[in-house]
């Protein structure tokens, strides 16, 4: 983001930054938890859960992020005029530069993500309750009011939702 802003001052290139939260849904990164934990479940292996499973995230779904950059495209950004005694905000330029925040504005914890999971393979996960890992957070979610303001979109799809279409699309995948 820093460099993207460094360019954008010097050389007037307009850039948007994204945030993207959590993401899931098909053909996703197999690195990610969604995917991990579907493929613990199946196979009846562990699923590490830290912070003893006391975590929310802020899970964000494919087609949601695919809409917020399709919408954000012809938004290029033009920066803002600011009078000399303004007030600095770190989220405004006179750089032609932005930064988005794409998720769904609501943490989900784990263990109910990992429920809905086992809910979808009629199977029980077995649960690796670990400490808190050192640097990682208990919660994130992504405040999408900027996002709103500027197209009129905000990330929908429930958990409920997304793991459901994830999970036909991860079993017709893997044939299963």
């Amino acid at each position: 983001e820093l460099m993207a802003h460094a360019y954008s001052h010097l050389y007037r290139i307009p850039s948007t930054g994204l945030r993207f939260f959590t993401v899931y849904g098909p053909w996703g990164r197999p690195d990610m938890a969604m995917f991990l934990f579907a493929k613990a479940i199946l196979e009846g292996q562990p699923i590490k859960l830290f912070n003893h499973g006391n975590m929310q995230r802020d899970f964000t779904y494919v087609d949601d992020v695919t809409e917020a950059i399709v919408r954000l495209i012809d938004h290029a950004p033009k920066g803002q005029a600011k009078a000399p005694d303004a007030t600095p905000d770190p989220g405004t330029s006179a750089a032609p530069w932005r930064v988005f925040n794409v998720g769904n504005n609501h943490p989900e914890e784990l263990l109910k993500v990992v429920a809905l999971l086992e809910k979808e393979f009629g199977r029980t996960a077995v649960k690796d309750m670990l400490p808190m890992q050192p640097g990682d957070v208990p919660a994130t979610y992504a405040d999408v009011d900027d996002l709103m303001r500027e197209v009129g979109f905000r990330p929908s799809t429930t958990i409920e939702d997304g793991i459901a279409r994830f999970s036909a699309w991860f079993r017709d995948y893997h044939r299963l």
